[in-house]
């Protein structure tokens, strides 16, 4: 175990100033003396905590709004010396220059800043640290000799080393280093993403400005998962600095077991389904596709509907709701017989809060999570991993034109037939391909998902919904290459179709359409879902 010389001052300069308080006096009764800049400053002399001004210290005056503080021989050259080094300490001693063992300092809230719907570019640049991250630097590269906080979860291990010897270990600072670093690289990320998508190089064009030269991630790891798709993968959760307070990765859980790697990914489907669905909507997911989707005149109506869409598969299955989940959904839920993994929603009201943790026998296992408004589809890049790579492409989460749309048969469909046509759409693109949706009554009756073949997955979705299939309409993700699925669809006693068209065959589809009285529409926008 490694040492570092005793820690006899402190630099501390942060804006997320939790357990600041606290940690300085902690610091104080161990004989640390605490220098500092601006707001830290003041708001330590409030605590009552004694403080020395970087700028008595430097003899230079912050300056510029504050702009110019840290950047100075007088900090870095404290920051950065060697204290095993004769030369190092020899132009220290020279210069009247005080060496810092301890720094603090958290960078300016860049992420929060530009994540506010009404922001301006000359609040966001004014959020870009550069002091800080200079300090940060500094302090990291002299880990040797230096102990850096970037974040008050620190503090703790911190004051509890010095408490014990009036130093850290060198394994502790090698650490924080580390932590350093990976903050700095993440807050470059954020900012370098902001500023392209905010001015895009003077080379890209509008479509490139979506898929930049070079894409920088920043995640941070948000928590480790028991394990992957299966037990012997491990697997954790990263979110992004950027991501969106009403995302996924940051809907509050109300109760229930940790969530899963696969429990994500389901819940990650059921939002957006749940965000495609006429209001109120519920989606029933089993294995990242829909076995169940429906809207209703009230809520539990429409959870009903869904349900019953796959009773089967919707037995430990994952809900997503796009209004708040009231006492009659919850009631309709916890009947015996029915068993769900977890529930998204907006919100939950207490009502429902405690029907659903009291009431059922999987009460307590129960993960509901509150997602606040739903999220709307933007379009944004979405990025795929590969062996080697990634993919990145434009999200198939917007709103489709149906004023584009066609009605190509004779037969023209009803204003009911339209509805259901419409609500097979939306759901179609959520369901794996080849994927056909069979719908009635708004809400969904069979579905075939991920055959090779559109024939099977026409003959699944018709197995799916039996006898519902009568009246039902039918929405296939991409053309059908030839009519044999109209044809099979028609024996079934299917009322209509929805469907891209674009196929080299599209009027034998359409003839076989007329043949059996059918009304078609065709979109002219495909939905794979791979």
């Amino acid at each position: 175990m490694t040492l570092s010389p005793a820690i006899r001052r402190a630099l501390i300069s942060v804006s997320d100033k939790t357990g600041l308080d606290v940690f300085a006096h902690q610091l104080i009764a161990a004989g640390v003396e605490i220098f500092s800049t601006g707001g830290t400053r003041r708001y330590l002399e409030e605590a009552g905590v004694a403080v020395r001004d970087v700028a008595d210290y430097t003899g230079f005056p912050e300056m510029m709004d504050g702009r110019v503080k840290t950047l100075h021989p007088k900090v870095h050259g404290g920051l950065l010396c060697r204290h095993d080094n004769p030369n190092d300490m020899a132009s220290l001693a020279e210069r009247g220059i005080l060496s810092f063992e301890l720094v603090v300092v958290n960078l300016y809230p860049f992420e929060q800043t530009v994540a506010r719907k009404d922001v301006t570019l000359e609040e966001s640049i004014e959020q870009i640290d550069i002091g800080g991250p200079s300090m940060v630097r500094s302090a990291a590269k002299n880990h040797a000799f230096v102990t850096l906080a970037t974040e008050p979860s620190q503090y703790d291990a911190i004051i509890e080393q010095i408490k014990a010897n009036g130093c850290t270990t060198l394994d502790l600072r090698r650490q924080l280093a580390g932590a350093a670093f990976t903050r700095t690289a993440a807050y470059d990320v954020a900012i370098a993403s902001y500023l392209a998508h905010c001015f895009g190089s003077p080379q890209e064009t509008a479509t490139a400005s979506l898929f930049p030269a070079t894409i920088k991630l920043a995640l941070e790891q948000r928590a480790a998962l028991r394990y992957g798709e299966n037990p012997h993968q491990a697997a954790a959760l990263y979110t992004a600095a950027d991501a969106a307070p009403n995302s996924l990765v940051n809907a509050e859980q109300l109760n229930g077991k940790e969530l899963s790697y696969n429990n994500l990914l389901d819940l990650d489907a059921a939002v957006a389904i749940a965000r495609s669905l006429p209001q109120p909507g519920v989606a029933v997911l089993k294995h990242n596709n829909p076995c169940g989707a429906a809207t209703g005149k009230s809520l539990a109506d429409a959870a009903a509907k869904a349900w019953d869409g796959d009773p089967l598969s919707a037995f430990g299955s994952v809900l997503g709701v796009n209004v708040p989940v009231d006492g009659p959904m919850a009631d309709f839920l916890a009947e015996p017989g029915k068993f769900v993994e977890a529930i998204v929603a907006p919100d939950f009201t207490a009502e429902a809060v405690e029907i659903l943790t009291t009431k059922p026998k999987w009460k307590a296992n129960v993960r509901l999570l509150r997602l606040g408004e739903l999220p709307a589809g933007q379009g944004a890049a979405v990025l795929r991993a590969i062996d080697g790579g990634m993919l990145c492409q434009a999200a198939d989460d917007l709103p489709d034109d149906t004023s584009a749309w066609q009605v190509v048969t004779d037969a023209q469909p009803s204003d009911a037939l339209q509805a259901d046509l419409a609500f097979a759409w939306a759901v179609c693109r959520h369901v794996k391909s080849n994927a056909i949706v069979l719908a009635k009554d708004q809400s969904l009756v069979g579905v075939g998902a991920g055959q090779m073949s559109r024939v099977d997955s026409v003959e699944l979705s018709i197995r799916k919904a039996g006898d519902r299939t009568r009246g039902a309409v039918l929405a296939s993700d991409a053309f059908f290459p030839f009519d044999d699925s109209i044809h099979q669809a028609a024996e079934a006693g299917v009322a209509a179709l929805i469907q891209p068209g674009g196929s080299r065959r599209d009027d034998e589809v359409i003839a076989a359409c007329n043949q059996h009285g059918l009304p078609m529409i065709f979109t002219g926008i495909r939905h794979f879902r791979h």
